[in-house]
């Protein structure tokens, strides 16, 4: 670290999970600082984003990935105050938002300088934190993995949540016909105001139907699924010939059954990935790609982060009942 690491405390706040169950688990504790590995900045935290994948870490039912911190956490934003001696790219009191594998819920947090990323102008430095994790999610499976291309259209599944509110910017704002479900007429209207050409309500409708409706019996070119289980076989209903699934959760079970005859007739493609346990470069790559498409709709508006609520970093508990309850319409935040 450079010299102003002596100006820096020896202990730091951050949120413990003294066992795996439910929220009542997580404890404010203290801990030693991050030590830097090499390539690695040490961030004062602003805030941190929460994920469905804190809740599944909580509960024990997510392994951390090796090496990673074991602290919750895999988005923050902040200011750079130690630099491992091989950092080139930023400077101390740079203000980044970054994806890391782990220790976002705590005052401070080392991260790769790869996939460090500036603060796009016009967004502060709190709500930065909501964009890391999604927008590089998104990123990955929609348009790397999944390949939408102009012209295509676009269903993804649960439009309010983090994922959700970001993938509908993302693909209008890149001129997309972008279809979405969410379980309230609340969450639906939401989303059309986000720019979703239509929300379809899943407790009061059948998705499949609407959305073969809406394009006159084609089907979609590509779904962004968080459900999976038995969600899958109606998804692969809803494809236009040549498309793409890309499953990035399970929240529906681990499961499902796929109807192969059809799968080969419309000559579809099944993908899913995961982001945390990815190497530094893949990462590095995402952000680039960011920062050069979406960072620029960031500045000029037309893309925005929605935060739901903001908690401060000892209310985690009260972040993860929200999260769990589902009855957020967008990001939530822990803030240092």
């Amino acid at each position: 670290m450079p010299s102003s690491a002596s100006q820096l405390p020896s202990q730091m706040r951050c949120i413990d999970i003294t066992q795996p169950g439910g929220i009542e688990m997580l404890k404010l504790a203290q801990r030693p600082l991050p030590t830097l590995k090499s390539g690695e900045v040490l961030l004062q935290v602003a805030a941190a984003g929460v994920n469905r994948a804190d809740t599944s870490q909580r509960k024990g039912t997510y392994p951390v990935p090796a090496g990673a911190s074991d602290i919750l956490g895999m988005e923050v934003s902040g200011t750079v105050v130690a630099m491992a001696p091989d950092v080139k790219q930023w400077q101390l009191g740079d203000k980044v938002c970054a994806l890391v594998t782990g220790g976002g819920y705590a005052e401070y947090c080392a991260a790769p300088a790869d996939n460090c990323m500036p603060i796009p102008q016009g967004i502060s430095l709190v709500d930065a934190a909501a964009l890391p994790e999604t927008f590089m999610t998104v990123w990955s499976n929609v348009w790397d993995r999944a390949h939408l291309a102009p012209g295509e259209s676009l269903l993804i599944q649960g439009g309010s949540s983090g994922i959700g509110v970001t993938a509908i910017q993302m693909a209008k704002a890149l001129g997309h016909k972008v279809y979405t479900t969410a379980g309230s007429d609340e969450k639906c209207a939401a989303c059309e105001q986000l720019g979703a050409d239509r929300a379809i309500n899943y407790r009061s409708s059948d998705f499949v139907a609407e959305v073969l409706k809406l394009t006159d019996g084609r089907g979609v070119n590509v779904v962004l699924d968080m459900v999976a289980g038995d969600y899958v076989q109606r998804e692969i209903q809803c494809l236009a010939d040549d498309g793409r699934l890309a499953i990035i959760a399970t929240l529906g079970g681990l499961s499902g059954e796929v109807p192969f005859s059809q799968m080969m007739r419309k000559r579809l493609t099944i993908t899913g990935s995961t982001l945390r346990p990815r190497p530094v470069a893949f990462k590095r790559d995402i952000a680039a790609k960011l920062q050069q498409h979406i960072w620029p709709l960031l500045e000029n508006g037309r893309i925005k982060p929605v935060i739901y609520q903001r908690f401060p970093l000892a209310d985690a508990p009260a972040a993860h009942a929200l999260m769990e309850s589902s009855q957020h319409i967008g990001k939530i935040l822990l803030t240092c």
